[in-house]
């Protein structure tokens, strides 16, 4: 197999002895190093930085470090992949230490519910790797770290960072990703390397490693929580407490590397005592990569922002935490567009020698970073992010409310329970709140979840629109909302006073609403996303169910469109298994003694439909984003308990979809024609298509065009022209300003400006299907990208869900003026009747990222009732 040498490496004063190491030693910087310490070769078969090790190899070594120096390395498993594979940190430090290790934690514990460091405090610096399974050298600069660490003799730094701190090291916290980023690149691998961009090797299939099994992004996941690597890391890093946390990840193989301080905005719940640090970490950061003569820079592109970071999150917690960012050979060799050869090996070195030197910053001022760790977390409880309640109410959405409580309570925040009826907040609330404190040390975390709205400073968005004035790009790397609270569709208030309630714990089981059935059935109220996934559980169990589209009233009751109704004569006599399956999900159910009905209509009505478990299909593959297809795969297997399955992009054309009653499209960057025609089709024959994003709108042209709507222009734009003009002269103008040569030369049938990401308030069609559950509540949508949609008109369709009125429409974030006012009334979900089926299209994901919970009961209007209506 090919073996690459590692690149010379410039010698290093001081910290790094110029003793030679012995031939079996393998660490990266020169030394002398204990031969009983096994080599990465003599595991894995290769030297560090010669392959890219895989994953279960990754594994395999940390645990070979750990049986050889058990005095002084232990290895933890935190998390199971959605694949079967392990997730480990490891402990590191010196034997004083590691024999009271436990001592050491319970200390940190103790430091970050508001106690003071003791003389005997340690401080713990956490040290992760390859969050983004592509993103290749980080995993074996730590497998390299833990070796250095541990087979060092005679070395001052390394003993001091084993006597003075605790380091952990999460090797690879993607190995799903991983493994499938490996495998390919393996596979294509002949008797040697390229170098070049647009061979194999660099050009990963559909959908690249950069994902873990469910296409997500895990570096956006930290407080939605939805992945198993997510929550066994966040588990970890409460269990422990660092006070520094790195993030090591890989960019384009054409740039240098980047580590903090990071880019403007900050979260302005990050102090200015933490933006310090950051200034100490990275001059020392520098100061090494100074001696290998690696070129870097800082305070540009990456900022720490969005609390869903890996570095923000823990930043927010009291830790400083930092993204690195190496170029990437995205294999073992990569040619720069000015031609220098990038190494896998160095970036292995460059990862490696900025984490080593993270934990020096760390070891070397102990006492700073634990003083200003402890200061974070006491002033956090006692007031220093300002407020004193939030009050969640439970009245509705009471599922995605005590679901969103056992989420808060897994990151540390405290959460209570109020039973209803009660008072706060000058207001009633019949059925309870949850309650959370603002005296707490995740305080400033808090504010940062739960506020309506996180402002960007006044001073960045200023030099934002400056830079659009002038036609150039805006700088906002991700989303500019988040609140989950409103992601979640629940109301949530802040005031003065409250009650502390009962506390509720991450793994509490949801309050028991089941109730058995009547003499007649039982009625599911169709209200938040417990009693989604309690009537697809039961549709899936064989169970029979009718839906609504008209609200109705029994024994005084209303019910509202959208209620299922369960009959002891559709089901058997025995509705037994669906009260079950309601107190396992936490779900509520209603009995009912009888069929009439006082208002609305009865179950024999047209208004009523029966329901059937979907059979449901997604496009895959190609031309696809993989994000999209993997949150939506996600949200509807995970949360709702419906099989999603598969179909290849490039087998559509010639599949037989006839097997299937919803078939979705998610975003796309492009769609083959063959699928194209074959979905319309499909639809014409019957069949329920949802489509998302651009999706939607490459099925609103051309001849098999599904949807009678357009995307637009920029504001103010027109359409490109489909024939260019003959002549090679113009007419005569006068420019007579920068604005006027500015409009001259800017293309009129271009897209609006990019929406970095905002949360939206809407208004829903009353009267039909697709809206059932928001009567009264309209959702917040997230909306990004570019993508705005005309209205469908009365004789072509339905505007099921609608942005609201300019100055109503944002709900959370930033939103560019002239996007504001052109979006306004325009549609964020369609459906239009085609033939004998349905195609329903939402301008925007609502999957994204797994969050928007709130939005469930649109999505399952749309895959569970849709096919009903439909048939």
């Amino acid at each position: 197999m090919f073996r690459t040498m590692l690149a010379p490496l410039l010698g290093l004063a001081a910290a790094m002895s110029a003793i030679a190491a012995p031939a079996h030693a393998q660490s990266l910087f020169e030394g002398t190093f204990d031969p009983a310490i096994p080599t990465l070769e003599e595991v894995a078969g290769h030297a560090t930085g010669e392959q890219i090790t895989r994953p279960d190899m990754v594994i395999r070594y940390m645990e070979a470090l750990a049986e050889a120096a058990p005095e002084r390395m232990r290895i933890v498993q935190y998390a199971t992949s959605w694949e079967g594979r392990p997730l480990v940190y490891a402990i590191l430090s010196s034997p004083q230490n590691m024999a009271r290790i436990e001592a050491i934690q319970a200390d940190m514990q103790r430091i970050a519910d508001g106690g003071a460091p003791g003389a005997d405090s340690v401080p713990v610096t956490w040290l992760s790797y390859g969050v983004h399974g592509n993103e290749i050298s980080s995993s074996d600069a730590a497998l390299a770290l833990a070796y250095h660490l541990l087979a060092s003799q005679g070395d001052e730094l390394v003993d001091t960072i084993m006597g003075e701190s605790v380091v952990i090291i999460d090797p690879m916290q993607n190995p799903d990703g991983r493994a499938r980023f490996t495998n390919s690149y393996y596979q294509q691998l002949g008797i040697a390397p390229s170098p070049n961009r647009y061979t194999a090797g660099h050009d990963e299939p559909w959908p690249g490693g950069r994902f873990n099994h469910y296409l997500f992004d895990l570096n956006r996941d930290w407080f939605a929580l939805t992945q198993p690597e997510t929550r066994g890391k966040v588990e970890a890093v409460r269990d422990w407490h660092p006070v520094v946390l790195v993030d090591a990840h890989e960019m384009g193989g054409d740039e240098t590397y980047f580590f903090p301080p990071s880019a403007e905005p900050f979260n302005p719940y990050i102090t200015a005592g933490q933006r310090q640090k950051q200034e100490l970490l990275g001059r020392n950061n520098g100061a090494w990569l100074d001696r290998l003569g690696v070129p870097y820079f800082t305070r540009e592109v990456y900022d720490a922002f969005y609390p869903g970071y890996g570095d923000t999150w823990p930043t927010l917690n009291g830790a400083i935490a930092l993204t690195f960012e190496q170029s990437s050979a995205r294999g073992l060799v990569w040619e720069r567009r000015n031609g220098e050869m990038l190494t896998y090996a160095q970036g292995v070195r460059n990862h490696f020698a900025t984490t080593l030197a993270t934990a020096e910053t760390v070891a070397r001022n102990a006492d700073l970073f634990l003083s200003d760790y402890a200061e974070y977390r006491r002033s956090a409880a006692q007031g220093a992010a300002g407020g004193q309640w939030f009050v969640i109410d439970l009245a509705d959405r009471r599922w995605n409310a005590e679901q969103l409580a056992r989420r808060l309570a897994f990151q540390g925040i405290a959460v209570g329970r109020v039973d209803g009826p009660a008072n706060a907040c000058g207001r009633s609330y019949p059925e309870g709140y949850l309650s959370v404190s603002m005296r707490q040390p995740t305080a400033r975390l808090i504010r940062s979840l739960l506020d309506r709205n996180i402002e960007l400073p006044a001073n960045f968005i200023e030099g934002q629109e400056d830079r659009r004035a002038i036609d150039l790009p805006h700088e906002i790397y991700d989303t500019t909302a988040w609140s989950v609270s409103l992601m979640s569709g629940l109301d949530v208030t802040e005031c003065s006073g409250a009650s502390a309630g009962t506390p509720v714990s991450a793994d509490a089981p949801m309050p028991d609403l089941a109730r058995p059935a009547g003499a007649f059935g039982i009625a599911v109220p169709w209200t938040d996303s417990g009693q989604v996934r309690l009537v697809a559980q039961a549709l899936q169990a064989g169970m029979v169910g009718r839906a609504t589209d008209t609200a109705f009233t029994i024994g005084g009751q209303d019910y509202p469109r959208g209620t299922v109704v369960f009959t002891l004569a559709d089901n058997d006599g025995s509705l037994g298994g669906l009260v079950a399956l309601a107190r396992e999900i936490g779900a509520e159910t209603v009995p009912l003694d009888s069929g009439w009905v006082d208002m609305g209509p009865n179950l024999g009505s047209d208004s009523f439909v029966r329901l059937a478990p979907p059979r449901i299909a997604m496009l895959w593959d190609d031309g696809l984003s993989p994000l999209s297809a993997g949150s939506t795969r996600y949200v509807i297997e995970q949360r709702f308990g419906l099989p999603v399955m598969p179909i290849r992009t490039g087998t559509v054309g010639r599949a037989d979809l006839d097997e299937w009653d919803v078939i979705i499209a998610p975003d796309s960057y492009t769609l083959p024609s063959a699928a194209r025609g074959a979905l319309a089709e499909y639809v014409r024959d019957g069949g329920v298509l949802l489509a998302f994003g651009d999706t939607l709108g490459s099925l609103a042209s051309g001849e098999d065009a599904l949807f009678a709507t357009q995307a637009e222009t920029v504001l103010g734009g027109e359409p490109a022209e489909d024939e260019e003009e003959n002549g090679d002269t113009a007419p005569g103008t006068a420019i007579e300003s920068v604005e006027a040569y500015r409009e001259t030369i800017a293309d009129p049938s271009r897209r609006p400006d990019t929406l970095p990401g905002a949360l939206l308030n809407t208004e829903v069609d009353p009267e039909n299907f697709l809206a059932a559950g928001y009567d009264g509540a309209p959702p917040t949508v997230f909306a990004d990208g570019s993508l705005i949609l005309t209205p469908l008109s009365l004789t072509d369709g339905t505007n099921v869900v609608r942005y609201a009125a300019a100055d109503e429409l944002v709900a959370s974030g930033y939103v560019w003026d002239e996007n504001r006012r052109q979006m306004a009334f325009k549609p964020y979900m369609i459906a239009q009747e085609n033939g004998r089926g349905l195609a329903i299209g939402f301008a925007h994901d609502p999957t994204v990222r797994g969050y928007l919970d709130g939005l469930d009961l649109l999505l399952a209007n749309a895959v569970i009732v849709a096919p009903a209506r439909v048939r």
